[in-house]
């Protein structure tokens, strides 16, 4: 047996090894997925963000340059139409998040498409109009710098970090370092040119600084070869008004020290301009405000456009309307932050609190958001479907394997222990049949000697040797009849008899010994209908079961063995009590066992061979009925045989 648990315990540990490893591979393999899940869902928020920022950047890119006056001229009108409507800049901002737009001109002065033209500023928009000219104050002392912070803000590299232990498992499909790889610019990369017209460009240029360009070359009509710039109106020499000179050409600069020609001679209204807009930038005008601005060159002189965002504001926008709503928030925290001059201050942090970071993800915008920098930890990644299901088969698994060693252990001890009873079952025969043969022996060389003197001891010899030699036959039938049953050769006859019969048939064969060892025998019986068993097999067990009765209560003062018949719905209920020492509570249901006996001190010291009670089991069983045991509420102990019986007809 103890070799037996070595193989188990060495079956275990082999078997534990490959599936240890499969489980965690298995479980490492989930926890990628489930990263995955959350780092695809994490860049897709951040993507939602960032055409959230880009549908705002390719707006304000679309937007005409005059239309940062009260007053512009739509597109698609009639050339030559000198119609106008008030600018949609005009109204208050929608977006809680834009304070207002303006336009910084070269000079620093200031105008607003919130104002008209010539006109007072109404009591509803002072407020308004005095912060964005605070704004282009603050924007005028930083625009010396202005130049130097957006180059280095456009060379900026937008960055998108996340935490990796290792190869994803969409790494074997997929390589997505080109196409992850950040956008440079979220709008134009470029800067473009544009074509206004000369009513277009008056709207652009201050009343108080109104210029005309006038390039003229002066050939064979002139003769004098000069080339004029800007002048003012005031500025422009007498000889170029007069009506017999010829209308110059006209040029636009592009470019520094770049000139393209236009259509001679063009009307003032119709002739168009080519002015250059540079992409969107952004530069702080203090802690809770940005300035983002366009710049428009006209002839070297350069006009910035834009608006003023409130950046509180504006990240809890993007927090209310791509994270907070989302389930992502209910595990997961956004963090936004703001990055000026290299100090980064976090303005918004919502969603679940974590604790221990096991996730993370960076994301810092292209220009013109630079400035904007956005994290999303987590502490604990959602769970994959699959995990439970991994859980549920693993301990499945687990018991199925516990339970098929535990049976294989406790078949085997089974074995084991039906050999060892086996092996004392053969002892115990041997004992058994050598007792009575021995007392056969002496009691007939005792006759043969002839020291029985007289008649009455030699009738007394040969009722001992009639008893040995029934003790002695009884123990061969049980043996024989133990080997039939294992063979499943023994058949039994039911028949309808009364209880009387049984009764009549136990007492021919156990009375005179009953009487020898000073027991009673009560028959206490509440019905005498018939039923159906085996005449032959039902005095066999009922002999069993009296003759075990008998072997262990030979100490105690009162020796009664009761046989009780009751009928009830179920059947026909044969009982014998006793009043012996009763059985141990552990071994009730092992005594029908094969060569079972309790181990105590009275089973050393009295004769069995185990298989009294095992027989009884099997004939019950084999007439169709059960056996059990119970001890009794005082002494002794009471085994019971239920035959089922069908119910008579009414």
């Amino acid at each position: 047996m103890k070799r037996l648990k070595i193989y188990i315990l060495i079956f275990c540990v082999t078997l534990s090894i490959p599936l240890a490893y499969l489980i965690f591979r298995t479980y490492e393999g989930l926890g990628q997925e489930e990263t995955g899940k959350l780092r695809y869902f994490a860049e897709t928020l951040f993507y939602e963000m960032e055409e959230d920022l880009t549908s705002i950047v390719l707006k304000e890119e679309a937007r005409g340059i005059d239309e940062y006056n009260y007053r512009f001229t739509p597109s698609g009108l009639i050339p030559g139409s000198t119609e106008t409507v008030p600018s949609p800049l005009s109204e208050l901002p929608e977006k809680n998040y834009i304070l207002g737009y303006l336009q910084n001109n070269p000079d620093g002065s200031f105008q607003t498409p919130l104002v008209e033209s010539g006109k007072s500023v109404s009591s509803d928009r002072s407020a308004l109009i005095s912060q964005l000219e605070d704004a282009n104050r603050i924007f005028n002392q930083k625009r010396l710098a202005a130049a130097d912070t957006v180059k280095a803000s456009l060379n900026e590299i937008p960055i998108k970090q996340e935490e990796k232990t290792g190869s994803g498992f969409a790494d074997k499909y997929l390589d997505l370092s080109e196409s992850q790889k950040p956008k440079a610019y979220l709008g134009r990369k470029e800067k473009r040119v544009e074509q206004i017209t000369v009513g277009q460009a008056l709207k652009i240029i201050p009343k108080d600084q109104d210029k005309k360009l006038i390039t003229r070359r002066e050939g064979s009509e002139s003769g004098s070869g000069r080339d004029l710039s800007w002048y003012t109106k005031e500025q422009i020499p007498e000889k170029f008004e007069e009506s017999s000179v010829a209308k110059p050409e006209r040029k636009i600069q592009i470019h520094e020290g770049a000139e393209r020609e236009l259509r001679s001679a063009p009307s003032s209204e119709t002739e168009k301009y080519q002015v250059e807009v540079a992409p969107l930038q952004s530069i702080f005008i203090n802690d809770d405000q940005v300035f983002i601005f366009r710049r428009i060159m006209i002839n070297k002189q350069i006009y910035r456009q834009g608006f003023i965002v409130q950046v509180k504001a504006f990240l809890n926008h993007l927090a209310e309307t791509h994270f907070v709503k989302q389930p992502l928030a209910r595990y997961t925290n956004l963090s936004l932050k703001i990055k000026n001059q290299g100090i980064e201050t976090e303005i918004v942090n919502t969603g679940a609190a974590a604790e221990r970071v096991n996730f993370i993800i960076n994301r810092t915008f292209p220009s013109p958001f630079t400035f904007l920098n956005a994290t999303l930890l987590c502490d604990q990644i959602p769970r994959s479907a699959s995990r439970g299901t991994l859980n549920i088969i693993i301990v499945i698994l687990a018991f199925i394997i516990f339970i098929g060693l535990f049976a294989i252990y406790k078949s085997a001890q089974a074995v084991v222990d039906l050999s060892e009873r086996r092996s004392k079952f053969v002892s115990s025969v041997t004992h058994e049949l050598k007792t009575p043969l021995t007392n056969i022996r002496m009691y007939i060389e005792m006759l043969e000697q002839g020291i029985a003197r007289d008649q009455n001891r030699e009738q007394d010899y040969f009722k001992i040797l009639g008893s040995e030699s029934a003790r002695l036959s009884r123990l061969i039938n049980n043996v024989l009849e133990l080997s039939k049953l294992e063979k499943k050769q023994r058949h039994v006859n039911l028949k309808a008899g009364t209880f009387d019969e049984v009764v009549q048939g136990v007492e021919a064969v156990m009375g005179e010994k009953l009487k020898k060892e000073g027991f009673t025998l009560i028959v206490n019986t509440d019905d005498v209908r018939p039923f159906k068993y085996d005449r032959e097999v039902m005095i066999l067990i009922l002999i069993n079961l009296i003759e075990n009765s008998m072997k262990f209560g030979k100490t105690v003062a009162v020796r009664e063995i009761t046989l009780k018949l009751h009928h009830d719905v179920d059947g026909v209920n044969i009982s014998v009590s006793d009043t012996g020492p009763g059985i141990p509570r552990h071994a009730l249901k092992k005594i029908f066992d094969d060569f079972y006996r309790v181990e105590s001190a009275l089973t050393r010291t009295t004769g069995g061979t185990g298989i009294g009670l095992a027989l009884v089991k099997k004939f019950a069983t084999l007439m169709g009925g059960t056996v059990h045991a119970k001890n009794n509420d005082g002494p002794g102990c009471t085994i019971t045989i239920c035959l089922p019986q069908p119910l008579p007809a009414h």
